[in-house]
C-alpha cells in the first residue's frame, strides 16, 4: 500500500516564535506577479511558484533546514510545500492561511522589492546623517567645473542603460576599492550615485566608514532626479573603471584594515572555511565570491557563487534565502571588498559574516558556478531553434508560449514574434488553457535558457497525455542563430493574469518614486514595529578614523 505524505501546515504564532528562536529557518513567498512587492512578510525572500525548483537550491541549499513556503491564502503553499518534499527537503510546511492569516493575526506586511536591503539604507542615513546634494546643487557644480568627481555604484549593466554625464562606475564594493585614483587632490568632492537613494547612501557612508578624508556625499534621489529636473543623461557609457594603482591599493587597503577593526569583521583562514563546508549538513554556509565577474570567471574556489558585493548587499534576498546561515566572502588579500561587503551585512543584521582570502592556486574553476545546463531537467521533446524557425516559416500552425518572467527596466526583454506569455503556474492550474492549444497544433514553450521550458513541458505532457515541446536552448540558442525577435511588453498574455507590467513613462516613474520616497520616510518604523529584523548600529563608525 503506498502512503501519500500530506502536507504540514504551520501557524502563524508558531512561524513568528521559529522566525526568533535564533536557529536556521527559511520562509518563501512564492506568489506570482506584483504581490509579492504589494506586501510580504520581513523577512520572507521571493521565489515565483512558476521557477520554484530552479531557483530554491541556490537561496536555500541546506536539505535538513526548516522550510516555511507562504503565499495568499495557503493553497498554493500547500502544494508548493509538497514539490519541496519530493525534492529532498526535510522539514517544508505551508503557512497555514498565508499571508492573509499573518495579517488577521495583527502582524505587518513590508512592500517592495529588495526591502530590508533598501531598508538599511535609510536606517543609516537616520543613524549616521549621511551628508548629501540635490540634483540642482550637482548640476550647478558641474557647470562651474568645480573640483569633483561622480561615481556611480549601480552594476553596468543599469550604469550603461542611462548615467549622469561624466559619471564613472565603480559598483557596490568597487566604489572603495577603486576611488582613490579617482580623486584628484584632497579637496575634490565625491559624489556617489545610483538610481534612487539607497545605494548611494550606502555608497558615501561606505567611504566616510573606510576613512576618506575627502568630502563625501551621496546624491540626493540619484539619476532619478536627475531625469525628473529635465537633465540630459547619457547613454552607453564607459566600462568599469581601472583597478588601483600600488599608491591606491596601499591606501585602499590600510582602509579595509579600519573597517574590520571598526565592525569586527573577523578573517578566516583556509582550515576555518573547510570546517565550516564540512559542517554544512548540520549549518548553512554561503559561500560567496564578490569580486567582479570577470575575476570570478578567471577562476575561484570550486563551489563559490559569484556575487558582487554591492549587488549582494543591496539585493541580498534573492542570494541568502536562509535566515541566521553563515556567510564567507572570498576575495583577494587585500580584503577591502569583503569588508565594506562584511561591514553592511552585519549592520543588516546577519551575525556570522566572515572574509577569507583565496590562495592564487586554489582558484581552480572557470565556470560560472553552479551549473547552468540549458538542456538539464526532465527528458521532454525538444525542438532546435532551426526546426521552430522552419515551422513557422511554413505557416504551420504552432502555438509557442513564452514563460519567461519581465525583465528589470534597464534590460531587454526578447521574444519570439506570433507567441504569446504565460507562467507556468498558469498553464498547471488550468489545463483547459493547454488542451484547447493542443486542438490546434503542436505546443512550443520558450524560456530564456530552457530549464524552465524544459520542467513545465514535462509537467505539461504528462499532465495532458499529449508531448508538450520545449525550445532547445531557449532564447538564447533562438536569437543566437539570428532568427528574428521583438522586443517591448506588447507580447500578448495567454491569460490577462499573464500580462507583462507595461514599461513606464515618465509621469508614472515620477509617481512611482515619489511613493518610494514616502516608503523610505516609514518603512524604519514600520520594521521597528514588526519586530523580527534588527539592524545594527555601530557607535563611533562615522568619526573612528
Amino acid at each position: 500500500m503506498t502512503t501519500i505524505q500530506t502536507t504540514r501546515f504551520i501557524s502563524v504564532d508558531d512561524l513568528r516564535a521559529e522566525l526568533t528562536d535564533g536557529a536556521e529557518i527559511a520562509l518563501v513567498d512564492i506568489r506570482e506577479g506584483d504581490a509579492y512587492a504589494g506586501g510580504h512578510i520581513s523577512v520572507a525572500v521571493p521565489i515565483p511558484d512558476s521557477e520554484l525548483e530552479l531557483q530554491i537550491t541556490a537561496r536555500v541549499p541546506r536539505l535538513g533546514v526548516r522550510l516555511v513556503v507562504t503565499d495568499d491564502d495557503g493553497a498554493a503553499a500547500e502544494a508548493a510545500a509538497a514539490r519541496l518534499a519530493a525534492l529532498g527537503y526535510h522539514d517544508v510546511r505551508a503557512l497555514d492561511g498565508g499571508v492573509q492569516a499573518w495579517v488577521a493575526a495583527g502582524n505587518e506586511l513590508i512592500t517592495g522589492l529588495n526591502s530590508l536591503s533598501k531598508a538599511l539604507g535609510e536606517f543609516v542615513e537616520r543613524r549616521y546623517h549621511t551628508p548629501r546634494i540635490t540634483v540642482e546643487q550637482l548640476k550647478q557644480k558641474l557647470d562651474a567645473g568645480e573640483d569633483l568627481v561622480v561615481l556611480d555604484t549601480r552594476p553596468l549593466p543599469e550604469y550603461r542603460h542611462i548615467a549622469i554625464p561624466g559619471g564613472r562606475p565603480a559598483p557596490g564594493a568597487e566604489l572603495l576599492y577603486r576611488v582613490f585614483d579617482q580623486i584628484s587632490s584632497e579637496r575634490t568632492q565625491v559624489v556617489v550615485n545610483c538610481a534612487g537613494r539607497t545605494r548611494a547612501i550606502i555608497g558615501a557612508q561606505a567611504l566616510i566608514n573606510a576613512g576618506v578624508t575627502n568630502p563625501v556625499v551621496s546624491l540626493e534621489n540619484g539619476t532619478s532626479a536627475w531625469l525628473f529636473a529635465g537633465y540630459g543623461p547619457v547613454q552607453g557609457a564607459a566600462d568599469l573603471i581601472d583597478a588601483p594603482s600600488p599608491e591606491a591599493l596601499k591606501r585602499v587597503t590600510e582602509a579595509a584594515a579600519r573597517i574590520r577593526r571598526r565592525f569586527g569583521v573577523i578573517e578566516q583562514g583556509r582550515d576555518e572555511v573547510e570546517k565550516l563546508r564540512a559542517e554544512g549538513e548540520e549549518r548553512t554556509l554561503y559561500l560567496f565570491d564578490i569580486r567582479t565577474p570577470d575575476e570570478y570567471l578567471q577562476g575561484h574556489l570550486p563551489g563559490a557563487v559569484s556575487a558582487p558585493g554591492g549587488q549582494l548587499v543591496q539585493a541580498t534576498d534573492l542570494y541568502i534565502g536562509t535566515r541566521n546561515a553563515r556567510v564567507t566572502l572570498v576575495d583577494t588579500p587585500d580584503l577591502v571588498r569583503s569588508s565594506i561587503t562584511a561591514s553592511w551585512l552585519l549592520q543588516l543584521g546577519l551575525d556570522e559574516v566572515y572574509v577569507h582570502t583565496a590562495r592564487p592556486q586554489d582558484l581552480t574553476e572557470r565556470d560560472t558556478g553552479p551549473a547552468v545546463d540549458s538542456t538539464a531537467g526532465p527528458a521532454v521533446a525538444a525542438l532546435t531553434a532551426a526546426d521552430l524557425s522552419a515551422k513557422l516559416a511554413a505557416g504551420e500552425t504552432v502555438t509557442v508560449i513564452d514563460l519567461q518572467p519581465p525583465a528589470a527596466y534597464f534590460e531587454t526583454r526578447r521574444f519570439i514574434p506570433g507567441s504569446v506569455v504565460a507562467r507556468r503556474s498558469t498553464l498547471l492550474g488550468d489545463p483547459g488553457l493547454l488542451a484547447g492549444a493542443l486542438q490546434r497544433g503542436p505546443v512550443v514553450l520558450v524560456s530564456s535558457d530552457s530549464r524552465l521550458a524544459r520542467l513545465a513541458a514535462s509537467e505539461l505532457t504528462n499532465l495532458s497525455g499529449e508531448p508538450v515541446w520545449a525550445l532547445d536552448g531557449g532564447m538564447d540558442a533562438w536569437s543566437a542563430a539570428g532568427n528574428p525577435t521583438e522586443t517591448g511588453t506588447a507580447q500578448p498574455p495567454l491569460t490577462p493574469g499573464d500580462a507583462l507590467p507595461p514599461q513606464p513613462d515618465l509621469e508614472a516613474r515620477k509617481v512611482a518614486f515619489a511613493e518610494y520616497v514616502a516608503w523610505g520616510d516609514r518603512i524604519t518604523e514600520q520594521l521597528e514595529r514588526d519586530g523580527l529584523v534588527w539592524f545594527r548600529g555601530f557607535e563611533g563608525a562615522a568619526d573612528d578614523v
